[in-house]
C-alpha cells in the first residue's frame, strides 16, 4: 500500500514538475534577420521571428536607435513555432545598437544575423544578461554553437526526455552505451543532411512525431518485459536509432533558426553537433547518480515506474498539442 501510495506521488509530482520545467525552460530563441538593400534608397529589411511557447508568445521587443524609422511594416504571421514580423528600416544599422526589451526576464536567447550587400555575414548571440548589441562589434565566434548546441539539449525537454527513457530502459551499462551511440548517429546524420538542405520537413509535423516517440517509449517502460514490442525487446538500439533520425530534424530545426556562417560551416555544425552530445553526457552522468542514490534507499523500482507515467503524461499532452496546431 505503502509503494503504490509513493508511485502515486511520484507521478503527480513528476508530471507537475516536468510539465512546469518543459514551459519554463524550453529552449526556443528569437530570431533576427538584419538584410542590407539598396533598391533607390539604402536600408535594411529586417525579419523578426518572436518565438511561441504553449501557443503564447514569448514577449521580446527589439528596441532600435532613436534614428531607425520603420517603414512597410507587413502584419504578422502565425508560424508553428514563431510570430513572424516584417519591416524595412532606411537607417545603418550596420552602425547601431539594439537592444531586446524582455530578454533579461526570459530563459531563451535572440540569435541576431546581419547580412551586408557584398554577401558578408555576421552571426550574434544576445543572451538575458546580455541583451543588448552593438553591430559594430565582432561577430559571435564559432565556438558559440557549442554553448547554443548544449543549451539546446540541456533546455529542450522533449531531447531530455527521450534520453531519460532510454536510459531508464536499458540497464546494462555496455547496451545503454550502444543505444545512446545509436541516437547519437542517427541524429547527426539528419542533423547534417537537413543543415545541407539534402533533407526538409515541415518542423510542427516533426514536433509531434517527436511527441509520439517519447509516449511510445514511456509506453514501452510501464509494460512487463514479454509485452514489449518486437522494436524494442531484442535490440533497442535499432529503436534509438530509428527515433533519433526525427529528433535530429528537430535539433536541424533550431539550427535553421540560428543560421550557419558560410566560411566555417563545417566547424560550427560539428561544434553544434558536439555541444548536443556534451549536454546528453551531462544529463546521463547526473541520471546514474541519482540511480544510485535511489538504489541505496531502495526507491529505484517505484521512481522509474513514476517516471514512466509521468513521461507518457507529458508526451499524450504535446502529441495533442502539436498535432492540433497543424490544423
Amino acid at each position: 500500500m505503502l509503494r503504490a501510495r509513493l508511485l502515486l506521488f511520484v507521478v503527480v509530482l513528476g508530471s507537475v514538475g516536468i510539465e512546469n520545467y518543459a514551459f519554463a525552460h524550453e529552449f526556443r530563441p528569437g530570431h533576427m534577420q538584419l538584410i542590407e538593400v539598396d533598391d533607390g534608397s539604402p536600408g535594411y529589411q529586417v525579419i523578426w521571428k518572436e518565438p511561441i511557447l504553449l501557443n503564447t508568445t514569448v514577449k521580446l521587443n527589439p528596441v532600435f536607435s532613436a534614428d531607425c524609422v520603420m517603414t512597410n511594416v507587413a502584419p504578422p504571421k502565425v508560424g508553428n513555432v514563431a510570430l513572424i514580423y516584417h519591416w524595412r528600416t532606411d537607417c545603418d544599422l550596420g552602425k547601431s545598437t539594439i537592444q531586446i526589451s524582455g530578454l533579461p526576464f526570459s530563459h531563451t536567447d535572440v540569435l541576431v544575423s546581419l547580412t551586408k550587400l557584398d554577401g558578408e555575414k555576421k552571426n550574434y548571440v544576445l543572451r538575458p544578461d546580455a541583451p543588448s548589441l552593438d553591430l559594430r562589434a565582432q561577430a559571435a565566434p564559432v565556438m558559440s554553437y557549442f554553448v547554443i548546441g548544449v543549451e539546446h539539449l540541456v533546455f529542450g525537454i522533449d531531447h531530455v526526455l527521450f534520453v531519460i527513457g532510454l536510459f531508464l530502459f536499458i540497464r546494462e551499462p555496455i547496451a545503454l552505451i550502444k543505444t545512446i551511440t545509436a541516437f547519437t548517429l542517427s541524429h547527426s546524420i539528419t542533423l547534417a543532411l537537413s543543415v545541407l538542405e539534402l533533407v526538409k520537413l515541415d518542423q510542427g509535423p516533426t514536433e509531434a512525431v517527436i511527441a509520439l516517440s517519447i509516449f511510445f517509449l514511456a509506453r514501452e517502460l510501464v509494460q512487463e518485459e514479454h509485452q514489449r514490442s518486437r522494436l524494442t525487446q531484442g535490440r533497442p538500439w535499432v529503436m534509438a536509432f530509428i527515433f533519433g533520425l526525427l529528433h535530429g530534424l528537430g535539433f536541424a530545426g533550431a539550427l535553421a533558426d540560428i543560421g550557419l556562417p558560410k566560411d566555417d560551416l563545417w566547424l560550427s555544425l560539428l561544434l553544434f553537433n558536439v555541444g548536443i552530445e556534451a549536454g546528453q553526457v551531462a544529463v546521463i552522468l547526473l541520471l546514474a547518480l541519482f540511480a544510485w542514490v535511489l538504489s541505496r534507499f531502495g526507491w529505484q523500482n517505484v521512481f522509474n515506474k513514476g517516471a514512466a507515467w509521468s513521461m507518457g503524461c507529458l508526451a499524450t499532452y504535446w502529441t495533442i498539442d502539436r498535432t492540433l496546431l497543424l490544423f
